[in-house]
């Protein structure tokens, strides 16, 4: 199949922006969004033939660093991420009901509880089989009371699944916003002690980089990926949470925090592709881009290439592939 004929399942691709890394501990990643600009994102997947359009950045509150806060369990900026999320909430919502497929060019990766949060509401009310895919080097699967940090970056897995503040887990209107099943892990290498426990408790599908190295990320995403080609597939919606530190830094140094032993490029490209067969993709979280940290935009660049995968080029016709 060329790769201009590859079409979202939605009827256009909508950028929507959110410059803050409120809930990160390192500043910078409010700049991701603009980042992705400069690399191209747009132009490029237009030239794939898909009808993209840019909301630009969301507006909110200005990120200002605080202490953990007592009231809020020793979380960090509590209230600007929780308006954060609340708009990023909104607009990923508005983007889905109007036949839309939102990336949320983040900003850190705790908006990833509005976005998801939002798809979920989506689905329940549309009828849809939920699929999450995590991307990322860290389980962000902490609770306010076992997060080292304070930061909110680290809690969204636990709070979509139930586990939080009752802010944030009843974002989209239903607690929890997902089931753990729902959920599927990949590329993990830095897990706290604590987070082993409730990713075992709940009964994550989760796959670090032992897996990776022991099965191979075909394998891997495979199972990842397991039921999603079956006759009920139409009702399926296949949201991917991508964090850039999911990428070794070696070939992504511009983010927040790097873990060495990450997927290398060709890893990342067969990840990519191989969701892009599935044809399911209907929304994609992109966050942790951090260009203060970048070396000449190259990041970000590679983030768009990795992306133009992600919705269907191939170097080759692939008739397995499956268009929608």
């Amino acid at each position: 199949m060329n790769h201009n004929e590859q079409k979202s399942p939605l009827n256009a691709v909508h950028l929507i922006g959110v410059p803050s890394d409120s809930g990160a501990g390192r500043l910078g990643a409010a700049m991701g969004p603009d980042a992705l600009r400069v690399a191209g994102l747009q132009p490029a997947l237009q030239g794939m033939g898909l009808s993209v359009s840019d909301r630009g950045n969301l507006a909110g509150p200005p990120n200002l660093r605080t202490e953990r806060d007592p009231a809020h369990a020793g979380l960090r900026n509590f209230d600007t991420n929780l308006l954060w999320n609340q708009r990023v909430h909104d607009a990923v919502f508005q983007s889905l009901e109007a036949g839309q497929l939102p990336i949320m060019m983040g900003g850190d990766h705790a908006f990833a509880l509005g976005s998801i949060s939002a798809v979920a509401r989506h689905c329940r009310q549309a009828g849809k089989t939920l699929r999450v895919l995590w991307l990322d080097a860290h389980a962000d699967c902490n609770t306010p009371e076992s997060s080292p940090s304070g930061n909110v970056h680290g809690i969204p897995v636990a709070s979509l699944c139930g586990l939080g503040p009752e802010a944030f887990i009843s974002l989209g209107g239903h607690t929890p916003a997902v089931q753990p099943r729902e959920l599927c892990l990949i590329g993990l290498r830095s897990v706290d002690d604590q987070e082993k426990r409730i990713l075992d408790s709940l009964h994550i599908e989760a796959y670090d980089m032992r897996a990776i190295d022991e099965l191979g990320m075909r394998e891997v995403m495979q199972r990842a990926l397991r039921g999603l080609d079956g006759p009920d597939a139409e009702s399926i919606h296949l949201h991917v949470s991508f964090d850039v530190d999911f990428l070794d830094p070696s070939i992504a140094p511009g983010t927040g925090t790097t873990v060495r032993g990450g997927p290398d490029y060709r890893e990342a490209q067969l990840c990519m592709e191989m969701i892009a067969d599935t044809g399911l993709l209907s929304s994609l979280d992109v966050v942790e881009l951090n260009p203060a940290l970048d070396s000449h935009n190259q990041t970000a660049e590679l983030v768009v290439d990795l992306l133009q995968s992600l919705f269907g080029k191939s170097t080759l016709l692939r008739h397995s592939a499956k268009p929608r």
